[in-house]
């Protein structure tokens, strides 16, 4: 069973984070009084960018693997993960640092790959996605600590399960924290201003095309989707049941209604400036550290 939890939360994923972006334009074209495309166009635009060819404008090698590797960093976290509260045969060589790593990892593979091209939207995109990654993960971080100071335990089931064992004033910041978080760590507005399509062009991946955008494009919908389950796992993991399958319809549920939320929050609230989202990430750090603190005293 421990090898089949990493064989299902992969393919959870994998299946289901298209579809929440075909929710998220279906919401959005709705509050716009448009009809939207259908729920499953993400599928077909995958399925038509994998048919198209491969541009290597920068003719770099880095710009061809970055795709690749921010794709196989964020299936890698995935795999970690724990399936209705139960570790997987992964669990024993990995931990919270692991998942920390394989997350950070993606990010920087972002990075690499933008600067690579030599396109002036493109670094001017990764320079703003790095300013946010600056600010933003360690709020990722608090959140996954408070679940530590919880339990004791770097392990991944530990810290999940752990952020909701005392459910007093720590909590209930830090889940209001994540929340607000929530927005900008899909980059949906008011926080994709990495991507400001008016502004620069899809940013970082400015002149990625084919295959390699279709990577992109799949990663950050699996992001969105992890950041989303980390919520539920988290900070709602009391409600979730320990049969599997009535664990994932739940955890489903659950998912999609924040999609909704995100869908509605972006479009109905413009993109912030650079420095308005760094204020505003600082903010939300300093709230993480000092529901940390508050966990720490037990509170």
């Amino acid at each position: 069973m421990k090898v089949a939890a990493v064989v299902i939360n992969l393919l959870y994923f994998l299946l289901l984070a298209p579809f929440l972006e075909g929710v998220m334009r279906k919401i959005t074209a709705r509050i716009q009084s448009r009809q939207g495309p259908p729920l499953y166009q993400p599928y077909l635009d995958l399925l038509k960018l994998l048919g198209k060819e491969n541009l290597n404008a920068a003719g770099h090698p880095v710009f061809r693997l970055a795709p690749l590797l921010a794709l196989a960093s964020v299936l890698s976290a995935i795999a970690l993960l724990p399936l209705a509260g139960q570790s997987s045969f992964l669990a024993h060589s990995s931990d919270l640092m692991t998942l920390i790593y394989f997350l950070t990892l993606g990010g920087f593979s972002i990075l690499v790959g933008a600067l690579a091209s030599g396109n002036p939207f493109a670094s001017v995109g990764a320079s703003r996605e790095m300013m946010t990654i600056i600010m933003l993960e360690p709020v990722l971080a608090m959140t996954l600590i408070l679940g530590v100071v919880r339990a004791g335990s770097l392990g991944l089931v530990s810290v999940t399960e752990g952020v909701s064992t005392n459910r007093g004033l720590s909590y209930f910041l830090m889940m209001a924290v994540y929340l607000v978080a929530l927005q900008a760590f899909v980059s949906r507005q008011p926080f994709d201003i990495p991507e400001a399509e008016v502004e620069i062009l899809e940013g970082p991946y400015v002149e990625y095309s084919g295959p390699n955008y279709a990577l992109f494009r799949y990663t950050l919908n699996l992001k969105r989707m992890f950041y989303s389950w980390l919520f539920v796992a988290g900070f709602l993991g009391f409600m979730l049941p320990g049969n599997i399958i009535l664990c994932l319809v739940i955890q489903t549920v659950l998912i999609l209604a924040l999609f909704v939320l995100i869908s509605v929050i972006g479009a109905t609230h413009p993109r912030f400036r650079m420095d308005q989202a760094l204020k505003f990430y600082g903010i939300l750090l300093l709230l993480a550290l000092l529901a940390v603190g508050l966990g720490v005293r037990g509170w």
